[in-house]
């Protein structure tokens, strides 16, 4: 039933949500060359999502190209800003920081920020086309989320050595204005340019594993609609249904939410499922003991004790500090409950 919640979690609010919130990042950023109003910017947001549905849609392969295009494309503006924005002394860095957060606070804080290594959970959709998930799988977990932690925190102290502070908190795009300040608007526009193509890559690869999880559902028969999200396009031999399954859910987020709360909602979401899934590591290894060749949790039991710790420390601070949001959440999650015991009686039947 909870590995069923996480499923419904995952198709209806975590992945839509999450392809809308990169949607809107797009359309943002792109304001930066041909200023819009919040309407026009959802209308390209959706063109633009649109854009990536086709190309999967047709051919699993284009959603491949775009993806290699668009993480080559990336990493030059955030090479660029890291680099320059290091040794620059436009603003005073960490010291014109005079804020404190504590206690619930925080946890709501951090809980900003997880989306932005958020991307990990999306590698494991893809495991049945992996040859050899055991091994691969905790490798490219490993190394993907300790790069992202490292190029993130580069980023962010690059800014705060080009930006003050206020500009930072004040600004919708810091990444186009650091750049902006960088290099004048010639840089700042190629820098800007780079950031849509990372944005246009995390969209597409959101919107490429994201089907693969009312896809999968469908096949078990587990999710209402299970007929047609189960089939795989007879020509393109790709789960279309599944994709503009999702892509309709996102469009409707787009004109539902801003990107914040989009993010925000989607990551306290999930992290219900992600505290208990490290919590479940004490089950499995009370009914499967440890053995070779099996997964292995490095430094057990201290790892998923300090997991669930944060996990929860972060869940309940953020209930106290933003509870209307957080219930909505939980509620949403609930909605599949009864939606769990039908399907499963209509299997019997």
């Amino acid at each position: 039933m909870y590995g069923y919640l996480l499923g419904w979690v995952q198709a209806v609010i975590s992945y839509p949500a999450s392809v809308a919130a990169l949607a809107i990042a797009f359309a943002t950023y792109s304001s930066f060359f041909l200023p819009m109003n919040d309407l026009q910017q959802k209308l390209l947001a959706v063109g633009i999502l649109i854009f990536i549905l086709i190309m999967n849609a047709i051919s699993t392969k284009c959603g491949g190209v775009i993806q290699t295009i668009a993480t080559v494309g990336k990493l030059i503006p955030v090479v660029g800003i890291v680099a320059f924005g290091l040794l620059s002394d436009l603003a005073p860095g960490f010291s014109g920081i005079h804020t404190s957060v504590s206690g619930a606070g925080f946890g709501v804080a951090i809980l900003g920020t997880l989306w932005a290594y958020d991307g990990w959970i999306g590698v494991t959709n893809m495991a049945g086309e992996m040859k050899n998930p055991a091994k691969t799988l905790p490798r490219v977990i490993s190394i993907g989320v300790v790069f992202v932690i490292i190029v993130y925190v580069l980023f962010n102290v690059a800014i705060f050595q080009v930006l003050p502070y206020e500009a930072i908190v004040s600004s919708k795009t810091p990444g186009a204005d650091a750049a902006e300040a960088l290099f004048g608007n010639g840089g700042g526009a190629f820098i800007t340019a780079g950031i849509i193509v990372s944005v246009l890559g995390a969209l597409n690869g959101y919107l490429m594993t994201a089907a693969r999880v009312p896809q999968a559902m469908g096949e078990k028969g587990q999710i209402p609609f299970s007929q047609s999200l189960r089939k795989i396009h007879p020509k393109f031999q790709t789960p279309a249904n599944a994709l503009i399954f999702q892509s309709v859910l996102a469009i409707i987020y787009i004109f539902s939410g801003t990107f914040d709360t989009l993010t925000d909602l989607l990551v306290f979401v999930l992290w219900i499922f992600f505290t208990m899934g490290v919590f479940g590591v004490f089950i499995l290894r009370k009914k499967m003991p440890a053995e070779k060749g099996r997964y292995r949790v490095p430094l057990y039991p201290l790892t998923p004790i300090i997991g669930v710790v944060g996990g929860l420390y972060i869940l309940v601070s953020t209930i106290i500090s933003d509870p209307v949001r957080s219930f909505v959440g939980i509620g949403i999650t609930l909605v599949g409950l009864p939606i769990y015991f039908y399907m499963n009686k209509k299997k019997d039947v």
